[in-house]
């Protein structure tokens, strides 16, 4: 109850509402409230069912027993008193959605939708967390299926529509309402916030519904979203399986490639320590690795010809019918060999399966270019999520704000700026131009959202918020959504997000180093003199 009560005097002392969170309730009996919602629910969604409300106290663990196993959320402490409002949502006579709310008792007046992941059907219930605590009505949804998975796709196009925008964009009108009810007053502004899948749904947002929010925190989108799918099953095509003759073992990728890449890229930036700051500007060269005469491949310690070559096409762009259909795999990402195991990744074959070929049973194994131009041409609700017209957006005065891990082993960052430069030349901007509503940050060393080797605590969820609300960092300086909120709500657009990397990523071990994470499209460049764990040593520089 402690936290509960001193979190939304931190963000008031922050300066980032000029409104209490305590305002808002001066006339509200919250638990009463929670009891009688539920009843009310019937009047303003009216294809509701299953309606459950329940009074949850800071400190509790929320246990989800009918959650998917591949959602790998079985339970999720929260970390703030919210009136929790369950239901399910039919979104056609085939379809609907599972779709929560989390009414904090110390609300900010602010609106929060999350993401989610994957093929996902899985509720974010750990950014709902996060969401809540911070004093956001926050909601969430289920994106019309339960699981990691594909399967609900096959021969359903309804569920598969809520996947690609309706889902979200569903939460997002009815939990609008329901916050107006609940509290009595409307919001006064709205947010988004998600990566991977749930990036490309916050791009989603801003090019189809640019009314829906007035910040978007969208992080390593899955945007182009078919020719990505495409670009992941391809690996099998480079790499063969098992048995092929140029296949690697992943741990040959993890004991072998990865060192080599660091061997010739750490050092671009001018500093060893295991982070490429900018892999763009590592051109990798795997054939040191061939084996010398004398050495023998099956000792483990080098390659032969073929996987040489294997592993340098890898590192390459995919090309369909003579065109770039998708950005190269960055090096410094190969200690994650998921792509290369011999099998395909799960992703790309599900959308095979139960969405190209409305096939379980096509096998993967067989899968050629001509299977990834169906991929790319198919395109269903336009997933692909790439327009680069955001003017509406812009017009009404949203604000996006992307990042990207430059070691992302699932989407290339690539990808992101090649997003940016769309819009760019779409709209006709150049940098300056787009700094007034879109502002993009590369996160040298983080993998895919969040992890890694690098300065990756930004505040993008609350593992990269200090873990707990014991080490929540608040600060827009260091926290992309505080940062958004201060953007929307001031007029205060951040130039760079500061990073910190702690000791074995726990912050009672202390910060090992900090560093800006440059607004693209500067670099992040070392002074050459000073302590390179110091933000200071670094500076964002112009790239010619």
């Amino acid at each position: 109850m402690l936290a509960a009560r001193l979190l939304p005097l931190l963000i008031v002392a922050l300066g980032f509402t000029s409104v209490s969170a305590q305002s808002y309730n001066n006339n509200l009996d919250f638990n009463s409230t929670c009891s009688s919602i539920s009843s009310q629910i019937p009047s303003i969604v009216p294809n509701a069912s299953n309606v459950t409300s329940q009074l949850v106290l800071a400190g509790t663990n929320l246990t989800f027993p009918n959650s998917a196993p591949s959602c790998n959320r079985p339970s999720q402490v929260v970390e703030a008193d919210i009136c929790r409002v369950v239901m399910n949502v039919g979104t056609s006579d085939r379809s609907g959605i599972r779709f929560e709310a989390w009414f904090p008792r110390e609300w900010s007046g602010r609106f929060l939708s999350t993401g989610n992941g994957g093929l996902g059907g899985c509720i974010q219930y750990e950014d709902m967390a996060y969401g809540s605590l911070l004093g956001f009505a926050t909601v969430g949804a289920n994106n019309g299926h339960d699981g990691d998975t594909g399967a609900p796709f096959l021969n359903n196009s309804e569920v598969l529509k809520d996947y690609a925008f309706r889902s979200l964009h569903t939460g997002v009108v009815i939990g609008k309402n329901l916050t107006h009810t609940f509290y009595g007053s409307p919001h006064n502004k709205s947010y988004y916030l998600g990566c991977s899948t749930g990036g490309r749904e916050g791009l989603k947002s801003v090019q189809d519904f640019p009314e829906d929010f007035d910040g978007i925190v969208a992080g390593a989108p899955a945007a182009d979203f078919n020719n990505l799918i495409a670009w992941m099953g391809h690996f099998l095509n480079v790499t063969g399986n098992a048995t092929a003759e140029r296949f690697l073992p992943p741990a040959q990728w993890i004991s072998l490639v990865h060192p080599d890449v660091l061997d010739q890229c750490d050092e671009i930036d001018g500093v060893k320590d295991g982070v490429i700051e900018d892999p763009n500007l590592c051109k990798y060269d795997p054939s040191g690795l061939v084996c010398s005469e004398g050495k023998n491949q099956t000792d483990g310690g080098c390659v032969t010809e073929a996987q040489a070559e294997m592993i340098k096409q890898v590192f390459e762009p995919f090309f369909l019918q003579g065109e770039l259909a998708f950005p190269r795999m960055q090096p410094g990402t190969e200690n994650l060999p998921i792509f290369y195991t011999g099998q395909m990744f799960m992703y790309p074959r599900d959308w095979l399966q139960f969405v190209v070929h409305s096939d379980p049973s096509f096998d993967v194994n067989t899968a050629s270019d001509q299977d990834w131009i169906l991929t790319r041409d198919l395109d269903p609700f336009n997933i692909s999520t790439w327009s680069g017209d955001l003017s509406v957006f812009r017009d009404r005065e949203g604000k996006l704000l992307t990042y990207h891990g430059q070691a992302d082993d699932v989407i290339t960052p690539i990808n992101s700026e090649r997003y940016y430069e769309r819009v760019s030349e779409t709209m006709n901007l150049d940098s300056t131009d787009l700094d007034e509503f879109y502002r993009f940050f590369r996160i040298s060393g983080m993998l895919h959202c969040s992890g890694g080797v690098g300065a990756w605590e930004i505040g993008q969820n609350l593992a990269g918020a200090g873990g707990s609300i014991d080490h929540l960092n608040l600060d827009p300086e260091s926290n992309v959504l505080m940062a958004m909120v201060r953007w929307v709500e001031e007029g205060v657009a951040p130039n760079a997000v500061l990073g910190t990397k702690f000791v074995n990523d726990t912050v009672d071990e202390g910060a090992q180093f900090a560093r800006k994470h440059c607004k693209y499209p500067l670099r992040n460049t070392y002074d050459g003199v000073g302590d390179p764990n110091l933000k200071e040593s670094w500076s964002c520089e112009c790239v010619v």
